[in-house]
């Protein structure tokens, strides 16, 4: 990654339903931040704050390639809202209803519908050892307190069904299975209250990033836990602490649909 020390770096503040975004574009010869810069700009007293920076790059095969980087500066290997947020920012650009884009959880549909932007997340990881999981268990039965489900969505998730999702002592549990053996690369933790068969509330401990108003990849991961024991259809709403994402575990992927939020734009001067 280009350094980035003792330049001006433009980027765009964006957020999905809360879950907040730095999106900085890297195609061409633009400069791209290296890893102390982004923790720096992740600080929300001292720099721009976020949950995830995004960084578009060029890709020769698709639309455009996009990394994403939690506030601590480790690679996140998917990041739902964000795609949804990179994809309205480059239809504009455009001038286009659809795009493709390439993340490390692979090749993603985009397309607009309305005012809102849909995403083919792709199909969920349910193979221990690709979540990826220590060792081979049940998935909708870990052998962790409350007995959560793994699903892999490019990232690590452990979806735990609670009673109450706005009681749920997320700040205490949430780090604690985020770094628990089990994950040998930590895991999102999202407690999930079931409303009723295509109705779920959510709330998320995001890996290196702690509470979040919303997580997407985090969402897929609940639809498919949800489906998975038999709680709910495969098509469901679920409420975030930032608002509302239509999820469709389909044929061919989890496809996720919500709104995006243009912020402020401005030059990080480091």
């Amino acid at each position: 990654m280009t350094q980035s020390a003792s330049i001006s770096l433009p980027f765009l503040k964006m957020h999905g339903l809360g879950n907040d975004f730095v999106v900085i574009d890297g195609r061409g010869a633009r400069a791209v931040p290296d890893i102390a810069t982004i923790r720096a700009m992740g600080d929300r007293h001292r720099g721009v704050g976020f949950d995830q920076l995004a960084l578009i790059l060029d890709d020769d095969a698709t639309d455009a390639q996009v990394r994403f980087y939690n506030t601590d500066g480790s690679e996140a290997g998917a990041c739902g809202n964000a795609t949804r947020c990179v994809a309205d920012l480059l239809m504009r650009e455009a001038d286009a209803t659809s795009l493709v884009l390439r993340t490390e959880r692979g090749v993603l549909p985009c397309e607009r519908s309305g005012d809102l932007i849909r995403v083919n997340m792709g199909q969920p990881v349910e193979d221990w050892e690709r979540i990826p999981l220590s060792r081979d268990v049940p998935l909708d039965a870990l052998p962790l307190p409350g007995a959560p489900s793994a699903v892999g969505m490019g990232n690590p998730h452990c979806v735990l069904f609670v009673e109450d999702a706005d009681s749920a002592p997320i700040a205490e549990v949430g780090p604690r299975l985020e770094h628990d053996p089990l994950y040998p690369v930590r895991t999102n933790v999202e407690f999930v209250q079931v409303l009723d068969r295509n109705t779920l509330r959510q709330r998320t401990w995001e890996r290196g990033a702690g509470i979040t108003l919303a997580c997407g990849s985090g969402a897929c991961a609940v639809a498919v836990a949800a489906h998975r024991r038999g709680l709910t259809e495969r098509a469901v709403t679920i409420r975030l602490d930032g608002g509302d994402l239509h999820l469709d575990w389909r044929d061919d992927g989890v496809w996720m649909t919500g709104p995006v939020a243009y912020v402020f734009d401005g030059v990080w001067r480091g």
